[in-house]
């Protein structure tokens, strides 16, 4: 039978070494490789501290009445904060329901219908800047157009606050999302008779929800944990609440009023409140992360 290869043994072995990783650039790989690792190792270090801590100290404190009672007096023990997780939960629907449609009608605009103007670079520079403002500053427009002008604190100020905050979140992701939207796809729905207005809102936009719903569940586990907006609009109450224009209580604001407490029962509920958020944010990115894997395109 004929040979596959007329090469000698000392050819081939010739033509390997060629090819072969010279023992200075091995021993630099090994080195880099292991420096890598190590880099990772401390960049963890800080993170498992903190998850030690809080599930340390808090998860002792779990129980029933954290859900149910309201916050202890000074002094006095038992209790849980009810009042402070339903007042989370509804400054971040405000944010949402603020946040959600200005935030996809100016991607829409920007992706779909400025093509490249001035208009839609100023507005990514705007949003490019917003996202970079720090948290307090947002509380501090809040409380100039809200609290001076309604007069008092309310969960509708801490909403408008966490808009703020959730706001580029949700622009970048929802302009991620119309961009994975192919260009023939459009052209081809136009092509059929329809118009702009039509292939945006029947076609782009529903291919592009996952994106939307990813930014969206993103920005909302951010704003549950922001606390320096919150102190300048929500305030903070000791109670249930009594309307969205009123002082409302949220986990932020509790933890950061119970942790410095020199009572050891509002300390360990400034715990049990830190833990519940840290499994509340990271049961949102869990979902995020589930619905950004669902792509049409």
């Amino acid at each position: 039978m004929t040979p596959l290869s007329s090469e000698s043994p000392a050819q081939s072995d010739l033509n390997s070494n060629q090819f072969a990783v010279a023992p200075n650039r091995q021993l630099f790989g090994k080195v880099m490789t292991g420096l890598v690792f190590t880099c990772v190792a401390i960049a963890i270090i800080p993170l498992a501290s903190i998850l030690y801590m809080v599930i340390a100290n808090g998860l002792g404190g779990f129980s029933p009445a954290v859900f149910t009672e309201l916050p202890p007096a000074a002094g006095m023990t038992g209790g849980g904060f009810r009042n402070a997780i339903v007042g989370t939960l509804l400054t971040c629907l405000i944010g949402a329901i603020i946040s959600i449609p200005f935030g996809v009608l100016t991607a829409i605009y920007t992706i779909e219908f400025s093509q490249g103007n001035w208009i839609s670079h100023f507005v990514r520079f705007c949003t490019n800047v917003l996202s970079g403002v720090p948290s307090i500053i947002a509380g501090l427009f809040a409380y100039g157009i809200v609290v001076l002008l309604t007069g008092g604190f309310s969960a509708v100020a801490g909403g408008v606050a966490l808009s703020v905050l959730m706001l580029p979140t949700i622009i970048r992701t929802s302009e991620e999302g119309l961009k994975s939207v192919p260009k023939t796809t459009r052209l081809a729905s136009v092509g059929v008779g329809a118009t702009n207005f039509e292939t945006v809102t029947q076609i782009v936009l529903p291919a592009s929800l996952p994106f939307i719903a990813t930014g969206v569940t993103l920005a909302i586990a951010r704003a549950a944990g922001e606390t320096a907006p919150l102190l300048f609009t929500c305030l903070f109450n000791q109670y249930d609440i009594n309307g969205l224009w009123q002082p409302t209580a949220t986990l932020s604001v509790l933890i950061y009023n119970f942790a410095i407490s020199p009572y050891k029962n509002q300390q360990q509920l400034a715990w049990v409140a830190a833990l519940l958020i840290l499994v509340l944010i990271l049961a949102i990115s869990i979902i995020a992360r589930i619905v950004s894997r669902r792509k049409v395109y």
